[in-house]
């Protein structure tokens, strides 16, 4: 039963990740735009896109490293949690590009 769960665990946490990411991008876009963190200059930008792109980085960043804990798996279970961290990697890519680079608020 624990090697089931644990192999159950494994295969989310590519959509755990894209979860967890989307919800804290979408949360300092709500702030940002509430506390006018557009205004707020830095050499790279707003605080509010910096904010939302470092949030975003750290996303991804965690698919690949699940990406590379995952590699080099041969079988077809075995392979199922690298899939995962794939369909994560992508979600977290493409559902949340538009809100980093289109105006914010």
């Amino acid at each position: 039963m624990a090697r089931g769960a644990l192999w159950l665990g494994q295969v989310l946490a590519g959509p755990a990740i894209w979860a967890v990411t989307f919800a804290a991008v979408y949360a300092l876009h709500g702030t940002g735009c509430a506390q006018g963190w557009d205004a707020m200059a830095t050499p790279v930008g707003s605080v509010h896109r910096l904010a939302m792109a470092l949030a975003w980085g750290a996303g991804l960043l965690a698919c690949g490293g699940l990406l590379l804990r995952f590699s080099g798996t041969e079988t077809r279970w075995q392979a199922l949690p690298r899939m995962g961290a794939w369909i994560g990697l992508g979600a977290t890519l493409f559902s949340l590009f538009p809100l980093i680079v289109l105006p914010a608020c």
